[in-house]
């Protein structure tokens, strides 16, 4: 399913009209509705809004995943503990939590206990990315 498809249908849900979601979260009318027909994709900040608004993942609403629960709820981490994250500690999770290819020797019995270890090699793989350029 497409994500302007999920937009209209999580809208609709709520009972909702366009105008009536736009003026909640202060965002453009018309762009919006370009959204939900998939014509124009929302930036990243807009994505968030929708997602927190919605109380579903971002992956959720791209159509990566039919599971609407956050990614790091799926992986046993309460909302509390994810907010009380710095941004880049959530930037290194979420990292880890959208990678299939991903596996570990052992895997960590809490994910929060593995952060400092996961930060080490995020910022291994992000400097081997920039090296690629």
């Amino acid at each position: 399913m497409k994500y302007g498809e999920i937009l209209k249908r999580l809208r609709t849900e709520k009972g909702l009209s366009q105008k009536e979601l736009t003026d909640l979260l202060t965002i453009n009318r018309s762009t919006y509705a370009r959204y939900e027909t998939s014509s124009t994709q929302p930036d990243f900040e807009t994505l968030s809004k929708l997602a927190d608004f919605y109380d579903v993942s971002v992956d959720y609403l791209l159509g990566r995943t039919e599971n609407k629960n956050a990614l790091h709820t799926q992986a046993g981490i309460t909302d509390e503990a994810y907010y009380n994250l710095s941004a880049y500690q959530k930037e290194v999770i979420d990292f880890f939590l959208t990678r299939e290819n991903l596996f570990f020797k052992k895997q960590p019995e809490n994910i929060l206990d593995a952060l400092e270890q996961f930060e080490v090699y995020y910022e291994v793989w992000k400097k081997q990315q920039e090296n690629k350029k």
